[in-house]
């Protein structure tokens, strides 16, 4: 078998790239080593900025995410027991939009499946090989027998734990992490949002988050220490609390019900360098992860998959590597901007065990001065709706 670009992993990374290459005309073929469903199943957050959707649109994904999503035109920063507005559109004529990765993930699949483009799923032992000669090759085993794919490039899009980073040597990879010391708990309810824009509130028993999938469908978070299990929260206890993190008003609008899912994630910012070996690139959480703070992480795969599709489409139809060259400088530059955008948010309203009355009352003077000058809030509003590719 052969194709001219074989991606692994089939979650918005791979799926957005593979659209976005057979668009320009480049075979490609993806391989999951998961069935479908399990991709569909992860509940992941959900919230997109314009070229992001731009990018769905491009590929003919976009038709539901117009119909279904949110549009917002703001966020709200809650502190001292008062919520103040920041206005993304009137800050920087942008909005952004509340929709499901899952969602995003079905709309890219139905796209593949529609275009009869090609994806092997519970594609076993995936291995990229000779990434780095000019004849790179991915085998995998399906069904017991074990295949081989010949192709011109790899693209890694299999997450942060996938086998395309971890098959580069220790020696051509430079890694970045910070580790933060608290998790989120995070809820979802079939209950209407307290609020029809996001709430991310910090107060002193620990960082809140209102959000939501649908106008019916909620999605809210508490910090929670990292050595927390789901047992040692039931709902009440999560209504709770969450209650008590809020301002009166949004306490009070809030509407409690059964969890329909409970999860605590970790938080943890992480980079890679370069994003290129050979022929192999990496695309996605393969290549950073970013705390959900700042609502980066899908965003970030998206641009990593506009970069490098209109790489490959250049090297193609153009003959210049010039691209693929600069594929890796150019991303990087993007993650590095969203990664301290997401770091300094974490930083801004989270309870660190070091934060003490110093820190607490520095948090108060930074989310004063963010709240209250044109400058700094334009400098957040213009992060959170997505810096230009």
């Amino acid at each position: 078998m052969r194709t001219k670009v074989a991606i692994i992993g089939a979650g918005p990374a791979g799926l957005l790239l593979g659209q976005l290459l057979h668009t320009y005309g480049v075979d490609n073929l993806i391989l999951e080593r998961h069935t479908g469903e399990y991709v569909l199943d992860r509940i992941r957050a959900g919230l997109l900025e314009e070229g992001t959707v731009a990018l769905l649109d491009e590929v003919g994904a976009g038709s539901r995410a117009h119909a279904e999503g949110l549009v917002h035109e703001g966020i709200e920063l809650a502190f001292g027991g008062r919520r103040h507005r920041v206005d993304l559109k009137g800050a920087t004529g942008k909005t952004v939009t509340i929709y499901g990765q899952t969602e995003v993930t079905l709309d890219l699949m139905n796209a593949r499946r529609d275009a009869g483009l090609a994806s092997i799923y519970e594609a076993a032992d995936v291995t990229p090989l000779d990434f780095d000669t000019d004849h790179p090759r991915v085998s995998y085993v399906k069904d017991g027998a074990t295949h081989e794919i010949a192709c011109d490039f790899i693209a890694g899009c299999d997450g942060f734990h996938g086998i395309s980073r971890a098959s580069v040597k220790p020696s051509a990879i430079e890694t970045f992490e910070r580790i933060y010391p608290f998790g989120w708990l995070g809820i979802l309810s079939d209950t209407p949002p307290v609020s029809h824009e996001l709430i991310y509130s910090n107060h002193p028993r620990g960082f809140a988050l209102c959000t939501m999938r649908s106008a019916r469908r909620s999605r809210y978070y508490v910090q929670c220490p990292l050595e927390d299990h789901i047992d040692q929260w039931p709902d009440d206890r999560f209504w709770d609390e969450l209650k008590r993190r809020l301002d009166d008003e949004a306490a009070g609008k809030l509407v409690t019900g059964p969890s329909i899912e409970k999860s605590i994630a970790p938080l943890r910012s992480f980079v890679a360098e370069p994003m290129r070996f050979g022929r192999m690139f990496l695309a996605g959480d393969a290549a950073h992860i970013v705390p959900p703070t700042g609502a980066k992480g899908l965003n970030l795969a998206a641009s990593d998959a506009h970069y490098l599709a209109r790489a490959f489409r250049e090297y193609y139809d153009e003959s210049s590597s010039a691209g693929i060259d600069h594929y890796s400088e150019k991303a990087l530059s993007r993650v590095w901007k969203a990664v301290r955008f997401s770091w300094w948010m974490t930083s801004m309203l989270h309870k660190f065990p070091d934060t003490g009355t110093f820190g607490a009352r520095i948090q108060l003077a930074e989310l004063d001065y963010v709240t209250h000058s044109n400058a700094a809030t334009t400098s957040l509003a213009e992060n959170y709706v997505g810096l230009p590719y």
